[in-house]
């Protein structure tokens, strides 16, 4: 099993930027993907950026130029710098990650909120 802690929402003024942080922990040797997902209440959940264990990367088209995805193998850790962001940004962000066997596992998720 692995254990994801997101950190780093909050509030944002349009523009602004913000930098989610997400740990795993426990089986962190099988972990391929990591990836963070959004979702505003009443929606589904949607990808938002993913990054395999080489670096590469795939974004939605909605954050595509602002937002960026970054691991850290090492210390098994993901990230996301949001910049310029929107009011269409907020959400509740969830980091995911997917072992090599298929399993997923998902974090507690984190607010971002982008208001004037």
């Amino acid at each position: 099993q692995v254990q994801l802690v997101e950190s780093g929402g909050g509030l944002v003024q349009p523009g602004g930027s913000l930098r989610l942080s997400c740990a795993a922990s426990g089986s962190t040797f099988d972990i391929t993907t990591m990836a963070w997902y959004r979702q505003v209440p009443g929606n589904q959940r949607e990808s938002v950026a993913v990054i395999d264990r080489r670096g590469r990367t795939n974004y939605a088209d909605s954050v595509k130029g602002r937002f960026t995805i970054s691991r850290d193998n090492a210390k098994n850790r993901v990230f996301l710098q949001m910049n310029s962001l929107k009011f269409e940004d907020t959400a509740v962000y969830y980091c995911n990650t997917q072992l090599v066997g298929g399993d997923a596992y998902w974090g507690q998720g984190t607010r971002v909120t982008v208001s004037s």
